[in-house]
């Protein structure tokens, strides 16, 4: 019996490559008796896979993403990952719209899901958002340093750059209070135990987030917090002093889970480089249910047809002006 080697089909590597070099490398292992076999774990696949009960039976796929991540328990495991996005709400809802534009009788995503039925279906798209391909596969090897000779090779060959100019303004910024980093904190289990999560308020109240979180003994819980107002007057420092360096604003996050924490803290950089928009048009948006986690996009689409917009369009032009 052949090897076999598992190539994943993903959205985010280029489709040329997949269609031009999967047949290349499909022969040359063929002769070493190595099969090289393609598992789709792209956005569309996962959703599909995740309602075969609502398809027909030439509709449906396997959940392709679980069996990696069982194989990648084993010694058995050859899986060639090819690069994935991590999957925004905006971007899976496209993918439904579109599924269900080609005959895929697929429900809607629920945006505030209210009965048992629309929890289930929420429950089920939540295992598509954000950074759901990484952890499963990395479930048999999560070690992700450069091997030895790789380094080795870097540090005799250094990657040749540019002159790089002593009065460049170009500079990284980070937060150096209030944010992941800052408030984390790590225990060691004593023993065996089951925990809940909680917030609890200022004046005391306790509001349960998450409950039946089973611990075993020894394993590591590791917990962190954002401060959202820190978070703000930071990048309103950052705003300010790019425009007043004259260079290009650049947002880069890296937070906890993508699909939860990213969406967030990018939402509030939306709402702050456009405050004065969002301050003048608050009962508009509002009443529209715009959402800045969702992008600026979101503003965009939800003012569309509204009597207001050309009104709105103005503030947004006038805050670009004014903003790096």
């Amino acid at each position: 019996m052949p090897t076999q080697v598992q190539w994943t089909f993903t959205d985010e590597a280029p489709m040329l490559a997949t269609f031009s070099l999967y047949p290349i490398v499909k022969a040359f292992s063929s002769t070493a008796n190595v099969d090289v076999v393609m598992k789709d774990i792209s956005v569309a696949g996962r959703i599909i896979s995740g309602f075969p009960e609502l398809l027909t039976k030439e509709q449906q796929i396997p959940d392709e993403l679980h069996n990696l991540g069982e194989l990648a328990k084993t010694p058995a495991a050859n899986i060639v990952k090819l690069p994935n996005i991590s999957a925004s709400i905006p971007q899976l809802k496209a993918c439904v719209k579109e599924l269900q534009g080609q005959g895929y009788k697929l429900p809607d995503f629920p945006e505030n899901p209210a009965t048992p039925e629309e929890k289930a279906i929420r429950e089920k798209y939540n295992k598509v958002l954000g950074s759901a391909v990484n952890p499963v596969l990395r479930e048999g090897n999560s070690d992700r340093r450069a091997a030895a000779p790789v380094k080795n090779y870097a540090n005799k060959h250094p990657h040749k750059m540019g002159p790089w100019k002593t009065d460049s303004k170009t500079h990284v910024s980070h937060m150096t209070d209030g944010d992941f980093f800052s408030s984390e904190k790590s225990v060691t289990m004593a023993k065996e135990d089951t925990l809940k999560i909680q917030h609890v308020a200022a004046n005391g109240t306790a509001t349960e987030l998450k409950a039946g979180l089973k611990m075993e003994d020894r394993e590591v819980l590791d917990a962190s917090c954002m401060n959202v107002k820190k978070l703000q007057a930071y990048y309103e420092r950052e705003i300010e002093d790019t425009k007043a360096k004259g260079i290009l604003l650049s947002l880069h996050l890296k937070a906890t889970m993508m699909k939860v924490s990213d969406p967030i803290m990018f939402g509030y950089c939306v709402k702050v480089f456009f405050k004065d928009v969002f301050a003048k048009w608050a009962a508009v948006f509002a009443e529209l249910k715009v959402n800045a986690n969702l992008g600026f996009g979101d503003v965009l689409n939800k003012i569309e047809g509204h009597p207001k917009k050309d009104e709105i369009l103005a503030d947004i032009y006038a805050a670009y002006a004014s903003r790096p």
